[in-house]
């Protein structure tokens, strides 16, 4: 199916129903966002839905506000919206908001409850919100839009909106990717690119929240769906189960027979470990992923941790303490905690050794199930390396 584009020139706005375009940004450039690496870019989706009374559901980023006017006006003129839908604060979703107002002053901004408490907190003003709650339904003609409140996915703000005349959920956060593209829909793309961002984006940003993931699931499993048009990133409308079953999984914090080895090393004696860990990995049929902190992202480090059943990390002592590449992994990690994990700490050391026990505290302190550490004294020798090995391989489940 191909995508159905107006007007001509940059800009373009594209149907994705009946008198409904997606009108948003394309990120081309940005390469980090919330402290993860971004390496396709993004878009900022916001959606138009025309009928007797027009709304905008959700807006873009300060700097992509032309963009998205220019859009809307090969469309309508921008100043007979009537309704801006706010499903989220985050300034890449509300930032242009205010701006928009000022083509629009009679247009209401719908949120909720803590929507309208975020935005008039952080604009500083009233921008003529009103709140929604779940069930409620804005009638805009032919056309209706009902609000589904889901908090803390993944902050206390979300909620999604359906059009179910269209059968159309904006989902908001939830089932998005970080993609810049010319590419609108997910049949237009290769679909294992599409799920490896949209893992990236669960593990980096909602994961924390599988919980409340798990009661969004439950109420979009009540609607009909044909399209789901996330906030970010291309919008689902052949892979819909696909992408339900991948959170369905992420959600439940189902693993696999999977080890992620992450280490950093001052002169390969930590590194010499960590082969040793793979190898007994390997030799009890785990797939495994070695992930040297100096040449990979701890947000691409997280994606591999979506599913894996066994995390280890590695660091040897550098002043009594971890070096900081670990340390700000391991920070890192606390804040997105996945569940149901086992842990296991590593490393060599020259007189301290403290580093070891700090990597096991820090593990254990996120709910991991620990092994007992591994810690060597200075270069491992092979003797040492193959008791690691033989003695892993009793303790693996």
């Amino acid at each position: 199916m191909k995508k159905k584009i107006l007007g001509s020139g940059a800009m373009i706005p594209v149907k994705i129903a009946k008198n409904i375009y997606w009108v948003g940004g394309i990120d081309w450039d940005l390469r980090n966002f919330h402290g993860y690496v971004t390496q396709k870019g993004s878009t900022y989706n916001a959606y138009l839905v025309i009928d007797e009374k027009i709304a905008l559901i959700d807006t873009v980023k300060h700097y992509h506000y032309e963009e998205m006017i220019e859009r809307i006006s090969k469309v309508i003129d921008p100043s007979k919206i009537n309704y801006i839908i706010s499903n989220h604060v985050e300034m890449d979703h509300s930032g242009s908001i205010p701006l928009l107002k000022k083509i629009a002053p009679h247009a209401a901004v719908y949120a909720s409850p803590n929507g309208v408490k975020g935005l008039t907190e952080h604009y500083k003003s009233d921008l003529g919100f009103k709140q929604v709650k779940t069930g409620d339904t804005l009638k805009l003609g032919k056309y209706s839009l009902r609000f589904i409140l889901t908090p803390m996915v993944h902050w206390p703000d979300n909620m999604m909106t359906y059009l179910p005349e269209e059968k159309i959920l904006f989902s908001n956060d939830a089932f998005g990717q970080h993609i810049a593209s010319y590419d609108r829909f997910d049949d237009e793309h290769q679909l294992n690119m599409i799920m490896q961002e949209a893992a990236k984006y669960y593990a980096n940003i909602v994961m924390p929240y599988s919980e409340q993931v798990k009661s969004a699931l439950s109420d979009a499993a009540k609607l009909d769906i044909e399209i789901i048009a996330p906030s970010h990133g291309l919008i689902w409308r052949k892979h819909i189960n696909e992408i339900i079953h991948q959170y369905e999984e992420w959600s439940g914090n189902l693993t696999k027979n999977k080890c992620v080895i992450i280490f950093d090393t001052m002169w390969n004696s930590t590194k010499k470990i960590a082969y040793a860990i793979q190898s007994a990995f390997e030799s009890r049929d785990f797939e495994t992923e070695m992930l040297n902190l100096q040449t990979n992202h701890i947000s691409d480090i997280m994606t591999e941790l979506l599913n894996a059943k066994y995390i280890c990390v590695g660091s040897p002592t550098l002043n009594n303490n971890m070096l900081p590449t670990v340390s700000a992994f391991l920070t890192y990690l606390k804040g997105l905690a996945p569940k149901n994990r086992f842990g296991l700490a590593f490393g060599s050391y020259g007189w301290g050794g403290q580093s070891i026990g700090q990597v096991e505290d820090t593990l254990a302190s996120c709910g991991f199930e620990m092994l007992e550490s591994i810690k060597i004294k200075y270069v491992p020798e092979k003797n040492q390396l193959a008791e690691i090995i033989n003695k892993l391989e009793g303790l693996i489940k």
